[in-house]
């Protein structure tokens, strides 16, 4: 299952945001990945998260494989939403 997201926040994937995404990941068993400017980290790790560099504007591609693959992408679709208001 994949998904791709505008990363529309003012600070992208950096700090805070990068670590409350992570957290979130960590929630599922699934396998999940980002992968932005053809790099891919896993998501559950934040330095692997942070090494991207994800820009406010930038466009992530997330991929899910799993068990709880639905659960896990409805979630972190809602999270990225909120993150996008914040």
């Amino acid at each position: 299952m994949k998904k791709e997201f505008v990363i529309s926040n003012e600070q992208g994937l950096h700090a805070r945001p990068a670590t409350t995404l992570v957290s979130k990941a960590n929630q599922y068993k699934s396998k999940i990945t980002i992968t932005h400017d053809g790099e891919t980290a896993d998501l559950k790790s934040i330095m692997g998260v942070l090494s991207l560099g994800v820009n406010p504007g930038a466009l992530v591609e997330i991929v899910i494989e799993g068990d709880d693959e639905t659960e896990a992408m409805e979630a972190i679709t809602q999270h990225i939403r909120e993150l996008n208001v914040q």
